[in-house]
């Protein structure tokens, strides 16, 4: 089995393969102060909901977004599984070319998605990433990443309306039934899903627009469940592509 570690800066997302089959898939908060042997100990009882042991682990990829939780999932890959981890990063064999100007500059998470996304769709294609950024990747019809857009993300969006206004509250983030709020919260609602939702159509609209062609959409993070419901758009809402890519890449190097 494949134990895939999706390390992002507000949740950390682990995923167990059996061949080509996701068993399962859990979603963490991110907490830079755990050592490898807490970790482990989260690990294992994700595991006990399975009924796998460590023994049944024999590879282990990581796509990290945050260098010092990198080293943790590393070592406790190394302490715990008896295994070398394969890093996520440009060096590696990808299957796609990257035309980034700076290749080592493309998150982790980013070659993921793309990977998994022209494997599974080809191109040309554009992946959002709900995550605490919103990205924006494209793939080309040759398989070339061609690079994309990052923009505040819906949670971020939402976090920093709170801690910067003293009179706006921390709210749940989701679709309000009207566009034109009758309270604080639904005012606030609406501006930061539809906000984000209208940012995402216009542009994916744009990127149409400059590649000369219609591409496919696929949504992935953890509101693009909410999005794929809400947006006009044929998205295909995909929201364990990083860990599929993750897989795709394990695959190719090990």
């Amino acid at each position: 089995m494949l134990l895939a570690v999706d390390i992002g800066n507000t949740h950390i997302v682990i995923g167990v393969f059996k061949n080509e089959k996701l068993l399962s898939h859990w979603r963490l908060s991110s907490n830079i102060t755990r050592t490898e042997d807490e970790s482990f100990l989260v690990v294992k009882l994700l595991f006990d909901q399975i009924n796998i042991t460590p023994r049944d682990i024999s590879g282990v990829v990581i796509s990290s977004v945050v260098p010092n939780f990198t080293n943790v999932y590393r070592l406790l890959s190394i302490k715990y599984f008896n295994t070398r981890p394969i890093i996520i990063s440009s060096d590696l064999k990808l299957g796609i070319k990257i035309k980034y100007d700076n290749p080592k500059a493309v998150g982790a998470d980013r070659l993921c998605n793309a990977v998994a996304t022209y494997r599974k769709y080809g191109g040309p294609s554009i992946v959002v990433d709900f995550g605490t950024a919103t990205t924006f990747d494209v793939i080309s019809k040759k398989g070339e990443y061609l690079g994309g857009v990052i923009a505040p993300g819906i949670e971020t969006a939402g976090g920093e309306l709170h801690r910067r206004a003293a009179q706006l509250p921390k709210i749940e983030l989701k679709f309000p039934k009207n566009i034109i709020g009758k309270n604080t919260i639904e005012s606030m609602q609406a501006g930061i899903l539809y906000g984000a939702l209208d940012a995402m159509e216009g542009i994916i609209k744009r990127i149409e627009t400059e590649l000369g062609s219609k591409a496919k959409l696929i949504a992935t993070g953890g509101y693009s469940k909410l999005m794929c419901m809400e947006s006009k758009l044929k998205l295909n809402c995909e929201p364990s592509l990083v860990l599929e890519g993750a897989k795709l890449i394990y695959e190719l190097n090990r």
